[in-house]
């Protein structure tokens, strides 16, 4: 299968799984040894987030919503599936300042090329481990094209720990991982997810990014860096 291919197949894949997901996809934060974890991203988005204008893409349901945007002056959330956006809506905000679009992650226009972006900040939970390897350098350019100079990015992921996270079921000719996912409804998923390093988004980041910081905690990993 040629990258292309691959790339197809995953577009139509991703957002079926992920909308017919919507209404359980938050069980997985309410694993107790995670709260930890959790209550420390939350209070750190929120200082993170504080007095900026922040582009979000691929909200989905919207889970660290209401802790990120908190102190933000306005908050532009993104995805390309109405079911996750329907939850997300369904929460606690302020809704004179956080608003929903649909848009796909990989074609990102709310800015028109060559005006001023209102984004000073932007922030992505839970989705860079489902780009593709080959796509990763691409889709940060992209992302960044939607931003202020000397914008803050904060990216959010999973780690990969041993007994706690979904099994890589196999790895393809590219280093993509892929799990094998099921849903309350009895169906099963292939769902590519990647665990980058520290070194790996470094290396990716080299030409656009400055003053990154980089954060392990026992479950998750964070990312801040700065555009130059």
């Amino acid at each position: 299968m040629t990258n292309s291919d691959s790339d197809s197949s995953i577009k139509l894949q991703m957002p079926r799984y992920y909308a017919q997901r919507a209404h359980e996809y938050e069980e997985i934060f309410a694993r107790p040894h995670r709260q930890a974890d959790i209550a420390r991203i939350q209070r750190w988005l929120g200082e993170q987030f504080s007095g900026r204008h922040v582009l979000e893409v691929a909200t989905g349901t919207g889970y660290w919503l209401p802790a990120a945007s908190a102190q933000a002056l306005s908050w532009q959330g993104t995805d390309i599936n109405t079911e996750v956006l329907a939850v997300a809506r369904s929460k606690s905000l302020d809704f004179s300042k956080v608003s929903f679009r649909l848009a796909d992650a990989y074609a990102l226009d709310l800015v028109v090329p060559g005006s001023a972006s209102p984004f000073d900040a932007a922030f992505a939970g839970h989705w860079f481990s489902h780009v593709p390897v080959h796509r990763q350098a691409a889709w940060l350019a992209q992302l960044h094209r939607q931003l202020a100079p000397g914008a803050t990015v904060i990216l959010l992921d999973n780690r990969y720990v041993e007994g706690d996270s979904t099994p890589i079921a196999r790895v393809d000719a590219d280093g993509n991982g892929y799990q094998v996912r099921s849903l309350s409804d009895g169906s099963r998923h292939e769902v590519l997810k990647n665990f980058p390093t520290r070194e790996q988004m470094q290396a990716l980041l080299q030409a656009d990014a400055q003053a990154l910081e980089w954060q392990e905690l026992d479950y998750f990993w964070t990312l801040k860096y700065r555009l130059r």
